[in-house]
């Protein structure tokens, strides 16, 4: 008999993946965690039926989140990851030399004991001596940190429904660029353009002005809502373009690169128009 995995991202639209078996189910406080092996996308980890990544397409979501604003800072050492706990952005930023210490803070434990046990060439990175997992809820962790302990803020967070939703508001941004150190870069994971417009255009307004420049730069990500997914991304430095960055790129990468990081901030006329209203 043939199984297949279906999400809804609208009422009438989203995706379906035909799969070989589940691999792990597990339940914490929080939420519903499931790992189901497929036919196209290898393994699947999905959080309360939602697909947070799969084995063939993670690299682009993780090396867009991670490398766009660690090469936009100009030395980039420490490094806070809130949520992420499946360690994809980790294992990203790790790569880049210069960083000395990743904070990664995850409200949910289960998701790394998971993540460690079933997707071993993800969460790799959570092994490493530099990084340091905090398990708690990133908006207090936020907000109790003390000015300037970051260079770099990264927002992993799932859909802006529930306990995700206060990973959003303007309180949030305003702490997180607080935490930043005088060249600080911010970046969040902002949904789908195609879907998700009103959104962005609301969050957008939140975090405007609190940094000298703001904007989102896209990536294609095939299992993601429309296949097209944004990041909000907010920098200290006055002066220059978001999308100029320094000239460090051997990175072992697969999707990322400098044309990448200078196109991706390319964004179509229906969101520049929206922006602008």
């Amino acid at each position: 008999m043939s199984v297949w995995y279906t999400e809804k991202h609208t009422p009438h639209a989203g995706i379906t993946i035909q799969v070989k078996e589940s691999i792990y189910r597990g339940e914490s406080q929080f939420q519903t965690l499931e790992i189901l092996d497929t036919y196209e996308f290898g393994r699947m980890f999905l959080l309360d039926g939602v697909v947070m990544l799969t084995e063939r397409d993670e690299f682009v979501y993780h090396e867009m989140l991670a490398h766009v604003p660690l090469n936009t800072h100009p030395a980039p050492e420490r490094v806070l990851v809130v949520g992420g706990g499946d360690g994809g952005t980790v294992r990203e930023v790790l790569k880049h030399p210069q960083v000395t210490e990743v904070t990664l803070v995850e409200i949910d434990r289960l998701v790394v004991e998971a993540a460690l046990e079933h997707l071993p060439g993800i969460s790799k990175g959570l092994r490493d001596p530099r990084t340091k997992v905090i398990y708690g809820d990133g908006v207090r962790f936020v907000a109790d940190a003390r000015p300037g302990s970051y260079d770099v803020i990264l927002i992993d967070s799932t859909d802006p429904v529930g306990p995700a939703e206060a990973l959003f508001t303007r309180e949030f941004f305003r702490n997180c660029a607080r935490a930043l150190g005088p060249e600080g870069v911010f970046v969040s994971q902002s949904e789908s353009p195609f879907y998700h417009l009103p959104f962005m255009v609301d969050i957008f307004s939140r975090i405007d002005g609190l940094y000298p420049k703001v904007g989102f730069y896209l990536a294609a990500i095939p299992t993601y809502p429309s296949g097209n997914w944004s990041f909000l991304m907010g920098s200290a430095t006055e002066g220059s373009s978001l999308a100029q960055c320094r000239d460090y790129f051997e990175l072992p990468t697969r999707y990322y690169d400098h044309n990448i990081h200078l196109a991706s901030f390319a964004v179509p006329r229906f969101l520049s128009e929206a922006l602008e209203k």
